[in-house]
């Protein structure tokens, strides 16, 4: 984890109210809920909070640890997002230029309207899919673990999924351009595989395969060190085991550090999901993204592109564009921008926060959020899916916000 670099009352937060972060942390490993996890607080560019409680691996008794690896699944989202916008800073398309422009699998889209999987009835989209609809959930597209609607179970039949193909990303994407959309394009919000899909245009744009691309363009000139789709093996001992409740309540093994997928190289890297990182590594993204697209002299994208990613971009908030049926957040007070949720309205969320502030999380129960008002970034890094199974989030961010006393 980042190294703590000033006491928390030297930029604006109580060390005595930030403290209390620590027997909360320590009552979730206590309990058995979780293996471990850990905690990074920053504000005005100062590390202040710094804590890791609990193993990493409960098999082998491995810690967790400043340096410990995790899989931060839909934590990839903003980093593939950032990808897209500095092809589109280059000039080489604007947002609501038609994905058919470089992926042609998707002219003619139908969606769906009923049937069964079998036969399924459907009426042409209205218009073609852009790169914002992407960008902000809005293509119509969706995700086959939701499991709730025939579209979802048309996903599962045909293998569309991003974290366990075997075959190529652009063959995953062909496959889902043949398969019906949820809605119309630009008509509702839904979680899908979008992301994934901008991977591939990323490499179809840029003519470097996406997995390259993020490394040599962002990974590397952030300097984050352990941030890649698999762990290599030197690393492995540093990876942290993923985990479950069991029948029974208790915490299950579903992905072995060592002998699980990400110890060798992907064949599909998902733009969605395939990401692994560490606190110290995701927290240069963090002051990346809060020093609006530059980083230590290191500038990615121009301050302004940064403003436009963060502003909601949505005609309401996530509840008032169709009936959502999951999301890395709440619905109600909470818009979104190009690759992060954005807070419109804590009250109507129902939670502390600041109008403005981005955020997301992964499936294992990472999450993050930067707030460029009061100049301050939250990481939360553990190993628990899915991120339903407890209120880690919510709870963290009230004892975050409550330590801000200037």
């Amino acid at each position: 984890m980042p190294e703590i670099s000033t006491p928390p009352e030297a930029v604006g937060l109580s060390a005595e109210r930030l403290e209390r972060i620590d027997p909360w942390m320590r009552r979730y490993v206590e309990a058995g809920k979780l293996a471990g996890l850990s905690v990074t607080v920053a504000r005005r560019g100062e590390v202040v909070f710094s804590r890791a409680h609990g193993l990493a691996d409960l098999a082998r008794e491995r810690p967790m640890a400043d340096d410990t690896i995790v899989r931060v699944y839909s934590m990839t989202k903003p980093l593939t997002s950032v990808a897209v916008m500095m092809l589109y800073e280059e000039g080489r398309f604007q947002l609501d230029d038609p994905v058919t422009r470089f992926l042609p699998e998707f002219r003619d889209m139908r969606v769906l309207t009923g049937g069964s999987r079998k036969k399924w009835e459907s009426v042409p989209a209205e218009r073609d899919i852009t790169i914002r609809d992407l960008l902000t959930h809005t293509s119509g597209l969706t995700y086959g673990f939701m499991e709730s609607t025939l579209v979802d179970a048309m996903y599962r039949d045909e293998g569309i999924d991003f974290q366990t193909a075997e075959t190529s990303l652009a063959d995953v994407v062909a496959r889902a351009a043949s398969l019906p959309l949820l809605s119309q394009p630009g008509a509702e919000w839904n979680y899908s595989i979008a992301t994934d899909v901008l991977g591939h245009l990323v490499a179809v744009v840029s003519g470097v395969p996406f997995d390259e691309f993020l490394r040599r363009r962002i990974i590397h000139p952030l300097g984050m060190v352990d941030t890649d789709f698999h762990v290599p093996a030197e690393k492995l001992p540093r990876f942290a085991s993923n985990y479950a409740y069991g029948q029974d309540g208790q915490l299950t093994l579903i992905d072995d550090a060592i002998e699980g997928r990400y110890a060798h190289p992907r064949a599909v890297p998902s733009g969605g999901g395939g990401l692994v990182s560490t606190a110290a590594d995701y927290a240069r993204f963090c002051r990346f993204i809060l020093d609006r697209g530059e980083l230590d002299g290191v500038r990615l994208l121009g301050r302004k592109t940064v403003a436009l990613m963060t502003t909601n971009h949505l005609p309401g908030d996530l509840a008032a564009l169709g009936q959502p049926r999951f999301a890395e957040s709440s619905f109600s007070g909470i818009g979104f921008g190009l690759g992060f949720s954005v807070m419109l309205d804590p009250a109507k969320a129902q939670i502390v926060g600041t109008p403005g502030e981005v955020a997301w999380g992964g499936a294992a129960s990472t999450a993050f959020w930067i707030d460029p008002v009061e100049d301050l970034f939250v990481i939360l890094l553990t190993q628990l899916m899915p991120s339903s199974a407890l209120p880690l989030r919510r709870e963290l961010r009230v004892l975050t916000y409550s330590a801000l006393v200037d």
